[in-house]
């Protein structure tokens, strides 16, 4: 794949706080996949979707499952479509299963299709391309799996909070953003067929 293999990824898997969400006594890339196995049923009704996308952009269909399950559970925690719920300002701030941020101090974009549609997912794939071309400018000398990883984390917190590939989530949500991401993705790629 041009952005890099996923498979090669290196990765230290879900912080004990994202493994916490489903009651996991335990961490790490074992959680990952274990989450990634809870939203496997839920993640079926979007294969199609998924694959397609991949296949328009690019990019490892595996990846863009493992966002949706890190990021909206395969939809299960999402409420008519929208996430992360801010009481400060009384709305949400992200919309679809890969919860675009739409928060105006945020990512500021504009939802595009419905919450599950393949809009939505071309949507949420362009941003994480773009964030996989920012970090390959910001770090020309890192290897394509390196940037495919700092650009994980960058969807989940912008590229300018990137700084470096050995704490590549330290501004993450969790601190694991896109170890947790990377895990995933790979539990889909070997046990789930994307």
């Amino acid at each position: 794949m041009e952005y890099g293999n996923i498979m090669q990824v290196e990765t230290t898997g879900a912080s004990a706080r994202t493994a916490q969400q489903d009651k996991l006594d335990y961490s790490g890339v074992r959680a990952s996949h274990k989450m990634a196995q809870t939203d496997s049923g839920r993640m079926e009704k979007y294969r199609t979707k998924i694959n397609n996308v991949g296949r328009k952009y690019g990019i490892d269909p595996a990846i863009i499952a493992g966002i949706i399950s890190r990021e909206s559970r395969a939809g299960n925690v999402l409420h008519n479509g929208w996430g992360d719920y801010d009481p400060k300002r009384g709305a949400y701030n992200a919309w679809g299963l890969m919860q675009v941020d739409v928060n105006p101090q945020g990512g500021g974009h504009t939802a595009r299709g419905a919450w599950d549609s393949e809009e939505h997912l071309c949507q949420g794939t362009e941003i994480l391309i773009y964030f996989i071309d920012q970090i390959s400018k910001k770090f020309p000398s890192w290897n394509k799996n390196q940037k495919l990883k700092g650009g994980i984390a960058a969807y989940n917190m912008g590229d300018r909070n990137v700084h470096s590939y050995e704490h590549v989530d330290g501004g993450t949500t969790g601190r694991d953003y896109s170890n947790d991401v990377v895990a995933r993705a790979q539990w889909y790629k070997t046990n789930d067929g994307f």
